[in-house]
């Protein structure tokens, strides 16, 4: 019976080890969700700030006409219509500057409207 618990116990210990060393090992408990708002012609913020592997979620949302956001590093692509929220979710597996634009074309100034994924270590 004493032989039981004690083996109860370990198994129950270590379980909760491993669950912890993979929570802990990521060092993210979860996604990180961060709203972008696009506007003629420009995202706003321009400029996304991110850890190297950290669940990613943008939230798109436009303020004025229907937009596109293309982030072609990470394969990353969604239409942004006005009145609605497009989430896309990712990890950035790599650092770096990463250039993200509108690829629908929302007039004249469309060619501008473009921002940066910067992630860190």
């Amino acid at each position: 019976m004493n032989r039981t618990i004690a083996l109860l116990l370990t198994l129950t210990a270590a379980s909760g080890a491993v669950t912890l060393a993979a929570a802990v090992g990521t060092g993210f408990a979860s996604e990180k969700v961060i709203r972008v708002k696009a506007k003629k012609f420009e995202f706003s913020p321009s400029e996304i700030k991110v850890k190297k592997g950290e669940p990613l979620v943008l939230e798109l949302s436009s303020e004025d006409r229907g937009h596109g956001f293309n982030l072609p590093d990470f394969g990353v692509e969604a239409k942004i219509n006005p009145g609605a929220v497009t989430r896309v979710s990712f990890t950035p597996g790599k650092t770096g500057k990463f250039n993200f634009a509108c690829d629908v074309f929302c007039g004249s100034g469309h060619e501008e409207m473009s921002g940066a994924l910067v992630v860190t270590e």
